[in-house]
């Protein structure tokens, strides 16, 4: 079959960064596109040319051109392909029953023939859950009335691994998601092989790096710290260790029993979680080295987040950080965007730079002699300043 773009209809249920590459690199190729904003709960018409226009969802909502807009069912009822990429900010307990209710929201409106494509990692097993609840809200046979697709987005790989049921290929969409500026091809294979290849990446990526974080709190000489920060160890920034958390519980929530897997996947969590009080009793510690007081200190976090990024653990991250500086410090602000800003104080100014980026507007200014203590958020907390 050749591939129309103008009797394509396709929508993306999420006004994420990740629901928005998707649905802006499909529109470019003329396929009509509803973006569905779900907190609005409305459909936005999403043209080539303000495709062009706008890189990211963040510079769409900021510019707030006037769409076209619809109500979720309409746009739904319309697709073919119905992409779901929401924004999660929930965690703990709460994480399963906000996507759960917001897959439901997806999947009102489904027609017979569709497909629908789920971005988000679900660990082992936790597709076969998706499809079932589908065919209990739909009372459609997947398969054979309408089609699943898992499609753990991530900003990395070699390819676009995209899992269905018996590994069954569709032309159309691989038409869909083929972006020529990349070149990553559509990989289609059976939904347990994407689900285990998937878990294999992501817990093979992170355990290294918290392994990394889990070594480096034991370094207590500076000469020692110094040489390993010659290596690439000092560009690992807490920004980068994080990137995989959601998908580490995703994968950790469906493990059972008390196995080698289960250890790997919650030690890995805890390694990481844990640097937020390595992070904080270094930072007390430099305090102490220089006779400085907590009462008399400022400290300004620089981290940069996409707010709209479907998975929200960074943000919670930097929400648990600030937390618990305050309990010790009192003084803290959180810095993000394009500069980094100093203003007067009579305080000692102490900066966190949670990222490459942010640690590289930090030393910008610094080059303008202004005088403040830095710590790099690496494996061993370099101090700069």
């Amino acid at each position: 079959m050749s591939f129309d773009p103008s009797s394509t209809c396709t929508a993306v249920y999420g006004l994420s960064t990740e629901g928005y590459r998707i649905a802006s690199s499909i529109a470019v190729k003329g396929v009509k596109v509803s973006l569905i904003d779900e907190s609005a709960r409305m459909a936005i018409s999403l043209k080539p040319d303000i495709a062009r226009t706008y890189p990211d969802v963040n510079s769409l909502i900021e510019d707030e051109p006037l769409l076209a807009l619809q109500p979720i069912d309409i746009a739904i009822s319309a697709a073919s392909y119905i992409f779901f990429a929401p924004r999660i900010r929930k965690i703990g307990q709460e994480v399963k029953s906000d996507i759960t209710s917001k897959f439901r929201d997806s999947m009102r409106a489904l027609k017979k023939g569709a497909s629908i494509i789920y971005t988000l990692p679900t660990g082992i097993g936790g597709n076969n859950e998706n499809i079932a609840l589908i065919e209990r809200l739909t009372g459609m046979s997947i398969g054979k009335d309408i089609f699943y697709y898992y499609m753990p987005v991530t900003n990395s790989g070699p390819e676009t691994l995209v899992g269905s049921l018996r590994s069954r290929q569709d032309s159309q969409m691989a038409k869909l998601l083929y972006d020529p500026d990349v070149g990553m091809k559509v990989n289609f294979v059976d939904i347990i092989s994407a689900e285990f290849t998937h878990s294999i990446r992501i817990l093979g990526h992170y355990t290294g790096m918290a392994s990394i974080l889990e070594i480096c709190k034991h370094v207590k000489d500076s000469k020692v710290s110094n040489e390993l920060m010659n290596g690439a160890f000092s560009e690992l920034y807490l920004d980068d260790v994080s990137s995989g958390l959601y998908d580490l519980r995703a994968l950790g929530s469906l493990l059972s029993g008390a196995g080698p897997l289960m250890y790997l996947v919650n030690g890995t969590i805890k390694g990481t979680e844990g640097y937020i009080k390595h992070l904080i009793d270094e930072i007390r510690d430099v305090l102490k080295k220089r006779d400085l007081k907590a009462s008399r200190t400022k400290v300004a976090i620089a981290w940069t987040l996409d707010p709209n990024e479907m998975r929200g653990d960074k943000i919670d991250l930097l929400s648990s950080l600030e937390t618990k500086l305050k309990d010790y410090i009192g003084d803290v602000e959180i810095q993000q965007g394009p500069t980094f800003d100093v203003y007067p104080t009579d305080k000692t100014m102490m900066v966190i730079a949670c990222s490459q980026n942010d640690f590289k507007k930090i030393m910008s200014k610094k080059k303008q002699n202004l005088d403040f203590i830095i710590m790099k958020a690496n494996p061993v907390c370099e101090t700069v300043g």
